[in-house]
């Protein structure tokens, strides 16, 4: 195997096996996850469901290798625990947050499903690729129903659903020395064996593959939970029998926040100074709230007489 190196957490892994026309993504997230969650007091169960969807977006996001391109993820429920999840990640900066009711989170069993967290749901997955719509640039949305025992699961379902692509996704979270702690595993095939050749059929139940998912699905989710075990060590445990395994160091993740108080000013001066004075409180504030963050941005009317 090519390029054994120890990976820190918060960086993810990019592989792939030739011969067997697969490639992969792992992740784990510690600091950066901390970090993101010390916004707000979650409840556990709403903290596991964040950091699983935080790992998925940065293994999805881990794909984008042209600067400035985002990836978004985001849940939209009918009468779910969680009425809202959102993350994304630009340029190795990751952020999220959820939106749920206290009063049926608390009524909810540790062990609780997918469809009892969101109820009836779908999971809404944007790409935005800075490169020419030729090359395949441009938006793209999929959306997928939430289906299946996790995050994961769904997100499988958006690529074989939305984009024909066997995919196998594992997501782990535990709590190492009190902290929270989440990693990843994300293997795909790729048709003919060439990334971004037009997929004019796509054989989901392809030979090469189905031996990649097996060996992919006796990953523990111990090890990818595990801050003391590498990246490269879980590749070679899985694939060390393969003829030749390509690994590759992806851009290091950061926790990540785009509000920005100059940025804010600039977007409410665009409004009418009737709409700005509706918007201002009682102190002659307009408060803007950044849900990702949890920080509050007051912008005085009186700014935008100077």
């Amino acid at each position: 195997m090519a390029g054994q190196s120890e990976t820190l957490c918060n960086q993810p892994l990019r592989f792939s096996i030739p011969t067997r026309d697969a490639r992969g993504r792992l992740v784990r997230l510690d600091e950066v996850l901390a970090e993101i969650l010390a916004a707000h007091a979650y409840p556990p169960l709403i903290e596991k469901t964040l950091a699983e969807a935080l790992v998925l977006t940065a293994l999805l996001g881990a794909s984008l290798k042209e600067k400035g391109s985002q990836l978004t993820l985001q849940t939209q429920t009918e009468k779910g625990a969680i009425r809202l999840l959102a993350c994304d990640y630009k340029d190795g900066a990751l952020r999220g947050y959820a939106q749920f009711d206290p009063a049926t989170v608390a009524a909810l069993p540790d062990d609780a499903t997918l469809f009892g967290i969101f109820g009836k749901g779908y999971l809404a997955i944007t790409f935005d690729r800075m490169k020419p719509a030729i090359e395949g640039g441009g938006r793209y949305q999929g959306i997928v129903p939430l289906e299946g025992d996790t995050l994961a699961d769904a997100a499988a379902n958006y690529f074989v659903q939305s984009e024909q692509i066997p995919t196998l996704i594992r997501v782990a979270v535990d709590h190492v020395n009190g902290r929270c702690v989440a990693g990843g595993l994300l293997v795909q095939h790729l048709p003919e064996g060439e990334e971004g050749r037009e997929r004019l059929h796509v054989r989901l139940d392809h030979p090469e593959w189905a031996h990649v998912e097996i060996i992919a699905s006796t990953i523990a989710r111990a090890e990818l939970a595990d801050p003391s075990l590498p990246l490269e060590e879980i590749v070679w445990r899985l694939f060390h029998e393969e003829q030749e395994v390509r690994i590759e160091q992806g851009d290091p993740l950061s926790k990540g926040c785009r509000c920005d108080p100059v940025h804010i000013r600039d977007v409410i001066a665009k409004f009418p100074a009737e709409d700005r004075a509706e918007m201002a409180d009682d102190a002659g504030d307009i408060v803007v709230d950044c849900e990702f963050c949890s920080r509050r941005f007051p912008v005085s009317l009186a700014s935008f007489n100077n």
